[in-house]
């Protein structure tokens, strides 16, 4: 018994490895540079959602301290986006968290958050084509919905999944991306780059043209019944609004699927990652500011916030210019989405977890196009007939999935031995436990690298109960109590656990500072807004993931190029045992 569950959990929690300098290997082309990719990342950050979620924001839960939520949630961002330069640079495989964590948690990890990441950009993809037509439709004053209605029909109420018409216009959007996409990475590169450049421009012209208009009275002193001008609601409204604009960072993480097509990785990724979340820090921080400078924060439309600031003040060529900007915005998401998902298929194809049909490279472009057509086909498919409103916090659970991920990797790989510099035998004293740490001799009963993983797992538990208690609103019933102080002891305990192993010598270009205490705050962060998504949210992942563990197993487990890497050294060590026994005799 005993001896077959070390054989399962030996499949399941095998690790990728990497020889020598194959990590570098790649059969795409390395063409990307550093702007290239940061404009990825930018690309992927900077859409439609910037122009709406900021208005919703400042009206309904933290007025001009919007621009403080935006701080928030940029460090909350930036915990994450240092874990994901350290593995870019380590690491520049375009699976992204996938392939991180195969490399730090073992095959059936890694499969489940490679498995969520392309439902992720393909909910997304489909729900940005929607987004466009729909934005496109109200400029052109409902002229493509209407003739839909008129000569298609129908396809439902619109309170369903399905959408109430089908969406041609997204349909044929989706292709035209994906045709661009396709046809390699430094075209669809310069594509990207062009909308990036034309969305930041107009973004420029917003933040311009609202401080004209600014009133600086806005934001001081308070109102007749006493209540700040600055704070409405409280600094509990901006940390409120932190939680809903960190959505607005989400998307620096696609460029780490490009870390196989970039120059130099080791530098690119880790100087890309930073400075993109820089620019879009400072951009999002004058946005808020321009808004709330411009009209009083309970005057502004949630829905179409600057155009009916501008509206507001007479300006119509601002709001025209806008309009521009909220379309390039939206096919920057489009042309970074179809950029990254592929990739994302590719890694787990080119390892053997799914049909290696999805792996294939075409010759002339360098690009995985067999990918490209099929998922495009997918996500049009959606476009055209799903309302995905329902579905668009699927988005969220699975990025949130692959951030805490590659956070938990970042610390159980930096408590690893390694190799000692010049030595094929040797290893530092990474994962050792200090002198200091009480049950040592019962630790050391186990294999390598349980201790740490047990200590990452109670951190989480402990995450998640100081997590619910806020969630359900029980935090001052008895129950919510007894879980906060469950969660605080097991928290503080794994966390001093970790504390108490040894770190080992890495020698990578760029390192996150302050391991464990960072990747750790990031966790916590993650935990909790994981924990406050709705339960038909994870009701949906946990269909998705039993789908996926059904492939893994039909098919996953026995065409791993790991497992086939492993059998072949456990082979040739047979053949060597075999020939020295033959020797001795």
């Amino acid at each position: 018994m005993t001896s077959s569950l070390s054989k399962i959990s030996n499949v399941l929690f095998r690790k990728k490895t990497f020889e020598g300098g194959s990590h570098l290997n790649s059969q795409m082309k390395r063409c990307l540079t550093i702007l290239d990719v940061m404009f990825i990342a930018i690309g992927h950050m900077i859409g439609a959602g910037i122009y709406v979620l900021t208005g919703s924001v400042v009206r309904n839960q933290a007025g001009p301290a919007i621009i403080l939520s935006f701080i928030f949630s940029g460090f909350a961002a930036l915990l994450s986006a240092f874990s994901y330069a350290e593995f870019g640079a380590r690491f520049p495989r375009a699976g992204s968290a996938y392939t991180y964590s195969y490399v730090g948690m073992g095959e059936i990890w890694a499969f489940i958050v490679g498995w969520t990441v392309p439902l992720e950009y393909m909910i997304g993809n489909a729900a940005v084509a929607r987004s466009w037509s729909g934005y496109f439709d109200s400029l052109v004053y409902k002229s493509v919905s209407n003739w839909t209605l008129e000569h298609v029909g129908h396809l439902s109420d619109g309170k369903g999944f399905f959408a109430k018409y089908p969406d041609f216009l997204a349909f044929v959007l989706l292709f035209i991306v994906a045709v661009a996409v396709a046809m390699g990475s430094k075209f669809s590169a310069n594509v990207n780059t062009s909308f990036v450049v034309l969305n930041l421009a107009v973004l420029a012209f917003v933040i311009v043209c609202g401080f004209t208009y600014a009133d600086f009275s806005l934001w001081s002193g308070n109102y007749p019944d006493g209540t700040s001008k600055f704070f409405p609601y409280g600094i509990q409204g901006a940390v409120s609004g932190a939680s809903t604009c960190f959505f607005a960072y989400i998307g620096f993480e696609a460029l780490a699927t490009a870390g196989e097509e970039a120059k130099n990785p080791h530098r690119t990724i880790p100087l890309a990652t930073f400075s993109s979340l820089a620019i879009i820090s400072v951009l999002y921080v004058l946005m808020g500011a321009s808004l709330t400078l411009m009209v009083p924060y309970d005057q502004i439309d949630p829905d179409a916030a600057f155009a009916a600031a501008f509206e507001m003040k007479g300006a119509t060529v601002a709001k025209v210019i806008m309009s521009v900007g909220a379309l390039a915005g939206m096919l920057n998401n489009l042309v970074t989405g179809a950029f990254a998902l592929p990739r994302a298929v590719y890694a787990m194809a080119d390892d053997g977890l799914i049909f290696g049909w999805f792996g294939v490279i075409n010759s002339r472009t360098k690009t995985p196009l067999n990918a490209t057509i099929a998922f495009t086909i997918l996500n049009a498919i959606l476009a055209l007939v799903f309302d995905l409103e329902a579905l668009v916090d699927f988005m969220s659970i699975g990025t949130l999935l692959a951030y805490s991920m590659v956070s938990v990797c970042v610390v159980i790989l930096r408590h690893e031995p390694q190799l000692i510099d010049g030595s094929e035998t040797e290893y530092d004293d990474g994962g050792n436990l200090k002198s200091w740490v009480p049950f040592r001799g019962f630790w050391h009963k186990f294999s390598e690298g349980i201790s740490i993983r047990c200590a990452v797992g109670t951190l989480i538990f402990g995450y998640v109960c100081l997590a619910l208690p806020f969630k359900l609103g029980i935090f001052s019933n008895p129950g919510g109590i007894i879980l906060l102080i469950i969660g605080a002891v097991c928290s503080l305990i794994a966390f001093i656990f970790i504390l108490g192993h040894e770190q080992n010598k890495s020698t990578a270009t760029y390192k996150v500072p302050f391991v464990p205490f960072l990747p750790c705050l990031g966790l916590l962060i993650n935990v909790f807004m994981m924990v406050y998504l709705n339960l038909m949210t994870w009701i949906r992942l946990f269909v998705w993931l039993a789908i996926g563990i059904v492939i893994y197993v039909c098919y996953g487990i026995r065409h791993s190029k790991e497992a086939k890497k492993l059998n072949t050294v456990a082979s040739s060590h047979m053949s060597v045992l075999k020939n020295g026994d033959s020797k001795v005799h």
